[in-house]
């Protein structure tokens, strides 16, 4: 299945998206007698920055950088790689890194999290330097400085509360590579999803199910205690998350992984409990699932009699992996409103999902990882 699967559904989308475009990114194209044309792109940190009108090699540094390359199907342009493509971990969740594992014979340009070497990067000779979460590892004004190559750097966001981050970084990376259509392309394919999930929930949530999501990984892994009060699935699919605390609004939960007291766990005591199943990274028995099988403090949830535990995919992989985010959604919506999404087998769903985002349907090699446990309810035995 290839990345125009959903084409049909979201051109309608793609106008609006060609007349954003010039608006996030502030290019216009000089050309100087003698020199190659050149294009000029406001960035991230809102600095001007030159670039190639022709972009034929690219180098992409911090975290989930390289996935947002990936998804606009430019692969191609890539000469190297910082070392978390080298890596040989017992587990994986990144789904471009499995579609592309040619990535990991690539030279070396620094560390993981930007922690760049200029002069690794200036033997390779990129045209453009991509660089997401500037704040972290080598600066980007230096890095600029030393190189002499162009470094545009990117707001990584998410689909959750920061999407405009999330589409601005695909837009201006598209505009710089000359791949403005599959940006467009990409953006509507999650609005579409996303808007297709609400519309199967709007008026489904009757506020009998609670539910909570823990094990979520952040800078490596955590157990029970970790969830996430604007955690995306749950949002996408309107259902009432314990950990949300709705006094502050959207916008004023806390993204990403939080840690919160046992005791607070207790007090929500949820009907449906999912375990991000990066937890199990954590082998010496403080994992998520570990924990509710063994931990007496847990022993009272009503999940330990029920049953009711379940499995979803790591997202939280090198920064968000939006790809599984949508995966789970469906699976949880699945999960929690079944006549909802009769028509939807979750394990084909994330398949085309990661199709059309890094042309692989990656989800078996993935659950694999994980001992086949995404999608599936887990034992507490």
């Amino acid at each position: 299945m290839n990345r125009n699967l959903y084409c049909g559904i979201i051109c309608a989308c793609l106008l609006a998206g060609c007349i954003l475009i010039s608006g996030c990114t502030g290019g216009s194209t000089t050309v100087t007698d003698g020199a190659s044309p050149t294009v000029t792109i406001t960035d991230a940190m809102g600095r001007s920055v030159e670039v190639p009108a022709e972009i034929d090699s690219v180098v992409c540094s911090g975290s989930g950088c390289l996935r947002y390359l990936t998804y606009l199907g430019a692969e191609d342009l890539i000469v190297g790689v910082d070392d978390i493509e080298h890596r040989v971990e017992p587990m994986d969740a990144r789904p471009y890194f499995m579609a592309n594992p040619q990535f990991r014979d690539y030279p070396l340009i620094g560390e993981y999290r930007g922690l760049d070497d200029p002069e690794k990067i200036l033997a390779l000779q990129p045209d453009v330097i991509f660089k997401t979460y500037p704040e972290m590892g080598y600066n980007p004004v230096e890095l600029q400085e030393k190189t002499g190559i162009p470094v545009v750097t990117l707001n990584y966001g998410d689909i959750g509360l920061h999407r405009d981050d999330f589409y601005t970084s695909l837009r201006t990376m598209g505009a710089v590579l000359g791949r403005d259509e599959r940006a467009d392309e990409v953006i509507a394919f999650f609005d579409a999803a996303i808007a297709d999930l609400d519309n199967r929930t709007s008026d489904a949530a009757d506020g009998t199910t609670a539910v909570y999501v823990g094990g979520i990984a952040y800078k490596g892994a955590h157990g029970l205690q970790s969830t996430e009060a604007a955690y995306p699935p749950f949002l996408f699919i309107n259902t009432e998350n314990v950990a949300y605390d709705a006094s502050k609004g959207v916008d004023g939960q806390i993204t990403g992984a939080t840690p919160v007291a046992k005791e607070k766990i207790l007090e929500w005591d949820p009907d449906v409990v999912f375990i991000d199943l990066a937890t199990l990274q954590l082998t010496d028995g403080s994992n998520a699932i570990d924990e509710l099988k063994n931990d007496p403090a847990y022993a009272g949830l009503s999940v330990r009699e029920s049953g009711e535990v379940y499995g979803v995919l790591p997202y939280s992989w090198y920064s968000q992996n939006q790809g599984s985010i949508l995966a789970d959604a469906y699976f949880i919506g699945k999960t929690l409103y079944p006549d909802r999404f009769s028509d939807v087998d979750p394990a084909v769903k994330a398949d085309e999902i990661y199709s059309f985002l890094v042309e692989e349907p990656v989800f078996s090699e993935m659950n694999s990882e994980f001992g086949g446990m995404a999608f599936t309810r887990l034992s507490l035995q």
